[in-house]
C-alpha cells in the first residue's frame, strides 16, 4: 500500500486533453496559449503560457500528475496575470526521454530554475497547488533571491509529522470508501496502470475533497479524459516518479521544512478552503512559519480553490499583489 498512501496526498489529476484546454483560452484575454520546450539534460519540459501582467510560474500538484487539471479554470486569471504552466519532469508532456528512477527532488528544483531562466525572470512569483506548494517551498529555501512572491494554494504538508495528521484526517473524511478504494488499488488492473481502474480509484479519492457536486463531476470528467490520454505507460512512469519524490521528502526521517521557513522574507499568500480534505493545521503551520505570510481561508471551498471559488481566489490574489507591492 505504499503507492496508495502516497496517493492520499495527491492533489491533482491527469492532463486535460489539449482540445479542451484550447477552448478555455477563448474565455481568457483573447490570445491563444504559447507553447515551448525547456531542455533538461536528455529530456525537455513542456511549457504553456497565457495571459498578461504579473508573471506566475504555476507548479502543479501530484506529484504524479501534470498541469492539465488546472485547466480551464485557472486560465480565468489570464486577464490579470501571465500564467506560466509546465509539466514537471517525467509527467505529462515532459515524460519523453525521462527514466523515472533518475528523477529526484533536486532535479525538480533545478528544472524550476531552468524554467525561470527560460522566461528571463530575475526573480519569479511562484504559484504552487498542493504538492506544488512543497516544491515551491523547497525551491525558495534554496534560492530565496530568485523568488519574488509565494502563493501556496491548498498546500500539502511541509513535514512528515503533518503528513501523519493528514492521513488520519483523510481516513475520517473518506469513511467506508477507504476499503473500496483499497480494493481498487490492490487490483491487477490498477497496478498495471489501467486508465479505467485509475479513474475509478480517484472518484473515491476526491469524493471528500470538493463541496459542490457539479465541481466534483467536472473534475472527474477531466481526470477520466486525462488518464485515457496518458495511457498505461504514462500512468506507471508518473507513479514511479511520485514514489521517488516521496522518498526524497515525507519518507525522510524527521523531514520538516517549518524551522527553515523562518528564513524566508518574500511576501507569501497561503490559501486554504474550509472543506479541504487536507486539514487546517497544514496551512496554518506553514503560514505561521513564514514571517511575511498571510493565511486566507475560503468558506465553503475544498481542495481545488481555483475551481470551486474563483471569485474569492481572484480577490485574494489582487489584494495580495497590491499589498505586497506596497510593502516593498
Amino acid at each position: 500500500m505504499k503507492t496508495a498512501c502516497a496517493l492520499m496526498v495527491v492533489t491533482a489529476c491527469a492532463a486535460l486533453m489539449f482540445s479542451d484546454a484550447a477552448k478555455a483560452t477563448q474565455r481568457g484575454p483573447g490570445a491563444a496559449p504559447r507553447e515551448s520546450r525547456v531542455p533538461v539534460g536528455k529530456a525537455s519540459l513542456y511549457t504553456r503560457t497565457i495571459g498578461r501582467g504579473q508573471p506566475l510560474i504555476v507548479l502543479h500538484g501530484g506529484p504524479d500528475f501534470d498541469h492539465g487539471y488546472l485547466l480551464p479554470d485557472l486560465d480565468r486569471l489570464a486577464d490579470a496575470f501571465q500564467l506560466i504552466y509546465y509539466d514537471q519532469r517525467g509527467r505529462g508532456k515532459s515524460a519523453d526521454g525521462v527514466v523515472a528512477e533518475d528523477v529526484t527532488l533536486g532535479f525538480d528544483v533545478d528544472d524550476l530554475d531552468k524554467v525561470r531562466q527560460h522566461f528571463r525572470l530575475e526573480s519569479a512569483a511562484l504559484l504552487g497547488h498542493s504538492w506544488g506548494a512543497v516544491l515551491a517551498l523547497e525551491y525558495a529555501l534554496r534560492h530565496p533571491d530568485r523568488v519574488s512572491h509565494l502563493i501556496l494554494m491548498n498546500p500539502a504538508p511541509a513535514s512528515a509529522a503533518d503528513l501523519a495528521v493528514l492521513r488520519k484526517y483523510y481516513l475520517q473524511k473518506l469513511g467506508a470508501d477507504m476499503e473500496r478504494q483499497r480494493a481498487i488499488v490492490q487490483s491487477a488492473a490498477y497496478r498495471a496502470g489501467d486508465p479505467e481502474a485509475v479513474a475509478a480509484r480517484y472518484r473515491l479519492h476526491f469524493k471528500p475533497a470538493l463541496k459542490q457536486p457539479q465541481h466534483y463531476e467536472k473534475l472527474m470528467a477531466v481526470m477520466k479524459a486525462g488518464f485515457v490520454s496518458q495511457g498505461k505507460a504514462g500512468i506507471l512512469k508518473a507513479r514511479a516518479v511520485e514514489e521517488r519524490l516521496m522518498h526524497d521528502t515525507w519518507e525522510v526521517q524527521g523531514y520538516d521544512l517549518h524551522p527553515r521557513l523562518a528564513s524566508l522574507r518574500m511576501p507569501t499568500l497561503v490559501i486554504w478552503g474550509d472543506y479541504d480534505f487536507i486539514p487546517a493545521e497544514i496551512a496554518t503551520h506553514i503560514a505561521r512559519a513564514i514571517p511575511k505570510a498571510r493565511l486566507v481561508t475560503v468558506k465553503d471551498c475544498g481542495h481545488f480553490a481555483y475551481l470551486e471559488c474563483p471569485a474569492e481566489v481572484r480577490a485574494a490574489f489582487t489584494d495580495f499583489f497590491g499589498s505586497a507591492a506596497g510593502r516593498k
